[in-house]
């Protein structure tokens, strides 16, 4: 259950109004979910946030559905159940395959296994491995 109302269009701030418009005609798409909907009240944490968003999942040296998938892989890190479900939504819209999906999955399985293990033996970094 959310701790704040998501906001209907109706209820918006003109500020705010502003800040979905430019999400629909970003994503070219009428659908503006929860996230930003529960962001609204805040119309400059809701501005902000949707410019980051804009600014680091655009065009850039990695190819879209690359970036979903750190998306997801960051979200699952940090036990966020939704940008897990809408960041998963988002990388299969951009072919993400369900081949994709399960090694990513074990992926991050493997390096969090792996995380704990490095961790709890306090392995030192490897000479090859400093940045020089």
């Amino acid at each position: 259950m959310a701790t704040v109302s998501l906001l209907t269009d109706e209820q918006l701030s003109p500020e705010a109004r502003a800040v979905f418009d430019d999400i629909r005609a970003t994503r070219n798409s009428e659908f503006v979910n929860n996230f930003w909907r529960a962001l609204a009240h805040d119309p400059a944490t809701l501005r902000r946030t949707w410019e980051s968003i804009k600014a680091v999942m655009g065009p850039g040296a990695l190819d879209p559905k690359t970036k979903e998938m750190l998306y997801i892989a960051v979200s699952v890190a940090q036990g966020c159940p939704y940008c897990i479900h809408s960041h998963t939504a988002s990388a299969r819209a951009k072919g993400m395959t369900d081949a994709e999906y399960h090694e990513l999955l074990a992926v991050i399985g493997m390096a969090a296994e792996t995380n704990r293990l490095v961790t709890a033996l306090g392995v030192p970094i490897d000479e090859a491995y400093e940045v020089r």
